[in-house]
C-alpha cells in the first residue's frame, strides 16, 4: 500500500478548512484512507535515510503521510486527494475532462517506428496548455510520477514517464530504437553530451536511476524520443535530456509514456492530465496528441479519457451491504463518490458514471463497495448469520489428507514443490509441445526475458517438480494442485488436484508404482473393472519410454499416467537413474 506525504497547511488550505489530527483521520477513514503518520520533513529525512546533516537544511512543516489502496493512482498526488475529498463533502462536483484542440495550428504528433517492437513497442502522449507551476505544484508533479514508476509502472519496467518542456522542442516527434553508439544527448541536469553507452557507464552507480539500468542495457538497441529538429526529448527508461526539462516557469507540457503494456501507459496518461489539468488556464481540458503506429497511416488520439457507464440494483446493493436504503438515498451517497443518477424507466436501477480517474472500477462489486463507504462502514448494523452450522471440511481437502497418510504408509515420502516451473520444464524436458497441452502463460514484466528463463508457468503437471538427488532408491509422493488453461472457466484456467508418485532406483520398479495405484484404488472402493472402475490403456506418450507407458481409465475417462520415464527426460532433469511415475486426477473420486 503506497504512502503519500502531503503538506498539512498546504492540504488544509486546498480544502478551506482545518481540521485537528483526530478529525481529519476520521475523514480519512471515511473516505477509504488511513492517516498513518504526522510528522517533518526533517523527522522524514532522518527516520528514512539517516542524513542528520541533510535533515538540518528541510523544513519544519507538518506532513501527513497517508496509505493510499494500491489501485487508486487517482490519489498519489495532493491534487487527487483534494479533489476526492471535496467531492466527497459535497463542496464541488466531479470535474468533467474534456479534450480540447489548440488554438493555433494542428494536434502534436508522435510518430513510433518499427524498430521499437525489438524493446518497447508502445507509446502514448498528451500535452497540457497553459499550466501555472507553483513550488508545491511543481514537486507534486514531479512526485506523482515517482509513485506512479514504483507502482503501476513496475519501477518502470511496465511503463516509463517522459514530460517536457513543449516551448523548447519543435513537432511532430518520433519514438525510434537505435544502436546504444547512435545516441547521444546531455543528460538531466548534466553539462555534458553522452552517448548511450557512456550514460549506462555514468550512472551505473547512480542511487536512483542505477536500478533501471538492467531494463534495457543489454538491447542490441535502445528507445529514444526525438523532436523534428533532432532533439533528444528521452532516454526511456532511464532519464530525459536537460534540453527540455519542466521548469517552474514552464507553461505548456508534453507528456510521453513509452511501455510495454499499453493498458498501463492509458491509465498512467489519464492519471496525469487529469490530476495535473487543474492548474490549467482552463482547468480540466487536455490537448490531445496523435499516435501513428508502425505500419499505419491512421493516427490514434490519446489520451483517450473514457467515461463509462455501469448499472447496479438498489437492490442488490442494500442486500449486499446490510443496509435498507432507498434506491434514490443510495444515489445520493454515491455521488460523494461516482456521478450517479436514477433510471427515470426503472426506480430500482442506479446509472453510475465511471470518470477516467477511477481505472480501479473493473466491476460492479467495485461500485457496491463504494457504495459501503459512502454510507460509512461503522453505520452498517451488525447482524448475525441468517442460518448456523457445524463447519466441515471441504471433501476434496479431507479425501487429500487421507491419502497422504495411506500413501506414506505405503512407504513412500511426500515431498512438497513449487507451483512454477519454466516452459522447459513442463514441455521441453518431458519431450512435449508447449502449443499442445493447456499451459496457463504468466506474462513477464520485461518482454526481454524469455519465457522458458524463469518461472512463467504453473505446472500442468507434477512430474516436473520432482528431481530426487538422495541415496537410492527413492520412493516420492505428492497430493497437490496442477493449474491447466480451460476456456469455460471464468478467469481462463482451472485448479486440478492429482495424485503422482515417482520411483527412483537401479531399476525402473514399474510394479511399485503400479503396486501404489492398486492400493490407493482399493482404499477408495474401485474395482479393477473396465466398465465401473479402472483398468490400465497402452498409450504413446513422448514423455515415457516406449512401450512402458499407459493411461489410467475410470469409467472410461482417461484420468492420467503411469509407466517408465523417457530417458531424454531423466537426462534434461539431470537424474542418472531409471524413474517410474504414476500421476492421475484424484477429483473423480470426491
Amino acid at each position: 500500500m503506497p504512502t503519500v506525504g502531503v503538506k498539512r497547511d498546504l492540504l488544509f488550505k486546498a480544502l478551506g478548512k482545518t481540521y485537528t489530527d483526530d478529525e481529519f483521520q476520521k475523514l480519512c477513514f471515511e473516505f477509504g484512507l488511513e492517516l498513518d503518520e504526522v510528522t517533518t520533513e526533517k523527522q522524514m529525512i532522518t527516520k528514512e535515510q539517516g542524513e542528520v546533516d541533510a535533515a538540518k537544511d528541510a523544513s519544519e512543516d507538518v506532513i501527513y503521510r497517508i496509505d493510499i489502496p494500491a489501485n487508486r493512482y487517482d490519489l498519489l498526488c495532493l491534487e487527487g486527494l483534494v479533489q476526492g475529498l471535496q467531492v466527497f463533502l459535497g463542496k464541488m462536483k466531479f470535474p468533467e475532462f474534456k479534450k480540447v484542440t489548440p488554438a493555433k495550428g494542428d494536434l502534436q504528433k508522435l510518430v513510433i517506428t518499427e524498430a521499437t517492437k525489438q524493446i518497447r513497442p508502445f507509446a502514448v502522449a498528451a500535452v497540457l496548455r497553459d499550466v501555472t507551476f507553483t513550488k508545491d505544484s511543481y514537486a507534486s508533479f514531479i512526485d506523482l510520477q515517482d509513485k506512479l514508476h514504483q507502482n503501476i509502472c513496475r519501477k518502470r519496467a511496465l511503463v516509463a514517464i517522459g514530460t517536457h518542456d513543449l516551448d523548447t522542442l519543435k513537432g511532430p516527434f518520433t519514438y525510434d530504437a537505435k544502436a546504444p553508439k547512435d545516441i547521444k544527448f546531455v543528460p538531466l541536469n548534466q553539462d555534458k553530451a553522452m552517448t548511450a553507452e557512456e550514460l549506462m557507464e555514468f550512472y551505473s552507480t547512480h542511487a536512483q536511476l542505477k536500478a533501471y539500468l538492467p531494463i534495457i542495457r543489454d538491447s542490441p538497441v535502445y528507445p529514444v524520443i526525438y523532436d523534428a529538429n533532432g532533439v533528444v526529448l528521452s532516454l526511456p527508461p532511464i532519464i530525459n535530456g536537460d534540453h527540455s526539462k519542466i521548469k517552474l516557469e514552464t507553461r505548456n507540457v508534453f507528456i510521453e509514456c513509452t511501455a510495454t503494456d499499453l493498458t498501463k501507459a492509458k491509465i498512467v496518461l489519464d492519471t496525469i492530465v487529469c490530476m495535473f489539468s487543474a492548474h490549467c488556464a482552463n482547468p480540466f481540458t487536455v490537448e490531445p496528441c496523435d499516435v501513428v503506429n508502425p505500419g499505419s497511416t491512421t493516427p490514434v488520439q490519446y489520451p483517450e479519457l473514457a467515461f463509462r457507464k455501469e448499472t447496479i440494483s438498489a437492490a442488490k446493493a442494500n442486500a449486499y451491504i446490510g443496509i435498507d436504503e432507498s434506491a434514490d438515498a443510495l444515489a445520493k451517497m454515491l455521488n460523494r463518490l461516482l456521478p450517479t443518477t436514477q433510471n427515470a424507466s426503472n426506480p430500482d436501477q442506479l446509472e453510475v458514471l465511471i470518470p477516467p480517474t477511477r481505472h480501479d472500477m473493473l466491476h460492479v462489486c467495485d461500485i457496491y463497495e463504494d457504495v459501503a463507504i459512502a454510507y460509512g462502514y461503522n453505520r452498517i448494523p451488525k447482524t448475525l448469520p441468517a442460518t448456523m452450522h457445524i463447519a466441515r471440511q471441504y471433501p476434496l481437502n479431507k479425501l487429500t489428507e487421507q491419502l497422504r497418510e495411506q500413501i506414506a504408509q505405503a512407504g513412500f515420502t511426500e515431498g512438497l514443490t513449487f507451483t512454477l516451473c519454466s516452459r522447459d520444464d513442463i514441455a521441453v524436458k518431458l519431450n512435449q509441445d508447449i502449443e499442445k497441452i493447456p499451459a496457463v502463460h504468466i506474462a513477464t514484466r520485461n518482454p526481454r526475458v524469455p519465457s522458458r528463463a524463469y518461472y512463467a508457468h504453473p505446472r500442468t503437471a507434477q512430474n516436473p517438480g520432482r528431481k530426487p538427488q538422495n541415496a537410492l532408491p527413492l520412493k516420492l509422493f505428492e497430493v497437490s494442485d496442477v493449474v491447466l488453461a480451460d476456456s469455460k472457466a471464468e478467469v481462463g484456467a482451472k485448479n486440478e488436484r492429482r495424485v503422482c508418485a515417482v520411483n527412483c532406483n537401479k531399476t525402473a520398479g514399474f510394479e511399485v508404482v503400479h503396486g501404489l495405484l492398486d492400493r490407493v484404488m482399493q482404499l477408495l472402493e474401485v474395482p479393477w473393472d473396465k466398465e465401473q472402475g479402472y483398468f490400465l490403456r497402452a498409450v504413446d506418450d513422448p514423455s515415457y519410454f516406449p512401450g512402458r507407458c499407459a493411461a489410467i481409465v475410470y469409467k472410461g475417462t482417461d484420468i492420467g499416467r503411469i509407466g517408465v520415464l523417457h530417458p531424454t527426460v531423466l537426462t534434461a532433469f539431470e537424474l542418472t537413474t531409471p524413474c517410474s511415475v504414476v500421476e492421475f486426477n484424484m477429483e473423480y473420486f470426491v
